[in-house]
């Protein structure tokens, strides 16, 4: 799957939105992925999957874990595309954590599976969660690098839309933006 033909999945379904936006990271930005929105197609679940797998597989990954909320359908997904297992950590006090009886063996290969990544915190979490179990993390694999490439998780990173979307502190927003009501469609 190329850039274009993500972004056009993007677009038609209306997950690519134009306005003002608070990301999950505190920035501002005009452009927000709703990748729920997308990713309540089953079919476009399955193309995303079969993308990111591909750019993967290389990888030998045995498990794949993501971050709830948002990377747990392409995450599965990935998973099933790879014929691996799937684990996910979820936000326990604020902070995320593998609950459910989940565990990581010593020196499992895991793939950290995405949605969209800005400045990479909540993939760095579960990052020091596989590591903190004693697996070993093989790579990061997301659908939209925000950053364009410019957050260093220090693992090889793949995606299937990777832009630099502007982004802006609170304090520091252009004219225009600031003129718009902000909304925060993503999660907390």
């Amino acid at each position: 799957m190329t850039t274009d033909e993500a972004l056009a999945l993007f677009r038609s379904t209306g997950a690519l939105l134009d306005g003002h936006f608070i990301l999950r990271s505190g920035l501002h930005s005009r452009q927000f992925f709703q990748c729920a929105l997308a990713l309540q197609q089953m079919p476009l679940v399955e193309q995303f999957g079969a993308g990111l797998a591909a750019k993967v597989r290389h990888l030998g990954a045995q498990t794949v874990i993501a971050p709830a909320m948002g990377g747990l359908v392409i995450g599965q997904e990935v998973a099933r595309q790879l014929k691996t297992r799937f684990i996910f950590a979820e936000k326990e006090e604020g902070r995320l954590v593998l609950r459910r009886g989940f565990k990581i063996a010593a020196g499992e290969p895991c793939l950290v599976v995405e949605d969209v990544v800005t400045k990479g915190g909540r993939v760095q979490e579960t990052i020091d969660i596989v590591r903190s179990q004693g697996g070993t993390v093989s790579g990061v694999a997301m659908v939209v690098d925000r950053s364009d490439g410019t957050v260093d998780l220090k693992v090889p990173t793949f995606s299937l839309i990777r832009l630099q979307v502007e982004a802006f502190a609170p304090d520091a927003l252009p004219a225009d933006l600031a003129a718009i009501p902000a909304s925060k469609p993503g999660s907390k």
